[in-house]
């Protein structure tokens, strides 16, 4: 008698699974173009959805944050799949009136985990959950199939409802995508070379990312204090880019943007995370600095950079308390 088939290996426990991310980056050139494939960047916050088959679904977040009871509806994608297991990977989104995402809406549903009150946001705030990866499928690992492989996989599932979808992939049209998300109104283009595997947590230039707008995520390691009207309040925050081995690199400050109510809401952030000691690698040249611990992530936009490496021009956009960790 021959043995027994061994049994598919469980997908590994999801606060230890944290998600693939793009290199930020121009679009592949003309010449390499076929072999890149173009997705749709879309603004809102990463999960990871880990359908066991029973019904039931887990979603967590890419700061490995369970974030299930915060969005309710999107729970029905377990009975969707029910007898097939899975690890998926998207991005959960609040469209508007137009089918474009709108992070200001999203927002309010980030970190509500109470049932009323999230029952409350549901019907003015409903989201929508973007999946474009699979990592696992009936036990088996596609981490190290082919992107073209995992796409097809994920195509199979049919995942199409007012809740959920998995929207297609264009090779080879980078040009057209781009010009197609700008007439749109959608944040950026996504390219992902062809035959790349899935590397969880890494950084990864198989994956390109490239907004319509110039942005970028900064870490905020201390801020100095405004003058007149806003005396008492943050007037700036001083930013910081992590780089290799987690050191954080002073980049300047950013001031313009930001709203009585963002300054309220950061000083009460700041009286928690103070600290007496700079979080910066290398001196940071600012009379009457104040340091806090570089847990907070906010999106600036910039023109580009200055010759010491700090942000020319830059402007707050919004805090990202998806990437945010306070514990």
């Amino acid at each position: 008698m021959a043995p027994p088939a061994p049994r598919p290996a469980d997908p590994p426990d999801l606060s230890a699974l944290r998600p693939m991310l793009a290199t930020p980056g121009p679009l592949p050139a003309d010449g390499a173009d076929p072999a890149w494939a173009y997705e749709v960047k879309w603004d809102g916050v990463r999960c990871l959805a880990h359908v066991p088959g029973d019904g039931s679904v887990r979603l967590v977040t890419r700061a490995g944050n369970d974030a299930t009871r915060t969005y309710p509806e999107l729970v029905a994608l377990g009975d969707a799949l029910r007898g097939r297991s899975a690890v998926l990977d998207g991005e959960v989104v609040v469209l508007d009136a137009d089918g474009r995402p709108d992070f200001g809406r999203l927002q309010r549903r980030m970190n509500v985990a109470d049932a009323r009150r999230t029952a409350r946001l549901l019907t003015d705030h409903p989201v929508h959950l973007v999946l474009f990866d699979v990592l696992y499928l009936d036990g088996r690992p596609l981490l190290d199939a082919p992107y073209e492989e995992r796409r097809e996989a994920l195509a199979g599932l049919e995942l199409a409802a007012p809740e959920w979808s998995a929207p297609g992939h264009v090779v080879g049209k980078g040009a057209e995508v781009w010009e197609t998300t700008l007439r749109n109104g959608l944040e950026g283009v996504l390219a992902k070379r062809l035959g790349s595997v899935y590397t969880p947590g890494v950084r990864s230039a198989d994956w390109r990312k490239t907004k319509h707008v110039r942005t970028l995520d900064i870490v905020i390691g201390g801020w100095w204090e405004g003058r007149g009207g806003i005396a008492g309040l943050p007037g700036s925050v001083l930013a910081g880019i992590e780089e290799a081995g987690g050191v954080l690199r002073y980049a300047g400050s950013v001031g313009s943007g930001l709203s009585e109510r963002e300054r309220q809401e950061l000083a009460r952030y700041f009286e928690i995370l103070a600290r007496d000691t700079s979080p910066f690698a290398g001196p940071v040249e600012v009379p009457g600095a104040r340091w806090v611990e570089p847990r907070l992530v906010a999106e600036v936009g910039y023109s580009g950079w200055t010759a010491a490496g700090r942000l020319r021009h830059p402007t707050w956009h919004r805090l990202r308390p998806d990437l945010t960790r306070l514990d």
